[in-house]
């Protein structure tokens, strides 16, 4: 059994570990734990890694945020992976940081990657783990939020959250979605 698993976020420097970004880590954690790295190939930074038998394809794509679904297409039919074993990291401003949902379909809830996905992919029968950024942000300063890093206190707590975070996807491949749900959406 194989999986594609996508962590969204924005290529480049400026981005780089921003709440947006979130995706971009979880996927990192993931491939670098499970002994792999990733590489530079069409629309995406791909990784090919193997947990408990499971085949796993991780992609970060290098389209930025707002086109998402280009890449996630590409990488689906080139590796003939259906929309059931598709999972998208993404952060979410609805939930409080830390706080994980996993989700076999719904909405774009206004993420505009998950929009791009539904957009090219051609709906939301797609699993995705929403990682919650909180929403502390004065009014109008939604956008400066999202693309800005974390602050002190949060980035303590990071680590342990992302560590979580690849034991969901983890627990997700192997024993599926319902158990993992269960454990994890608390």
């Amino acid at each position: 059994m194989k999986y594609l698993i996508v962590g969204l976020g924005n290529i480049g420097p400026d981005y780089a570990h921003t709440r947006h970004n979130i995706g971009f880590d979880i996927a990192d954690e993931l491939v670098k734990g499970l002994g792999g790295s990733f590489d530079n190939i069409r629309l995406a930074y791909y990784a090919e890694v193997s947990f408990k038998g499971k085949k796993l394809h991780v992609i970060k794509p290098t389209t930025f945020m707002n086109l998402s679904g280009k890449a996630v297409n590409y990488w689906m039919k080139e590796l003939k992976i259906t929309p059931e074993n598709v999972l998208v990291i993404v952060d979410d401003l609805a939930l409080p940081l830390g706080k994980l949902r996993l989700k076999l379909q719904g909405s774009s809830a206004g993420h505009n990657g998950l929009k791009s996905i539904e957009e090219v992919c051609g709906g939301q029968n797609y699993a995705r783990l929403r990682f919650g950024i909180g929403s502390d942000y004065p009014k109008g300063r939604q956008v400066d939020f999202v693309l800005g890093l974390f602050d002190k206190n949060e980035q303590l707590e990071l680590p342990a959250l992302i560590d979580k975070s690849v034991e969901l996807i983890k627990s997700y491949v192997t024993v599926g979605p319902a158990h993992t749900m269960t454990a994890f959406n608390k």
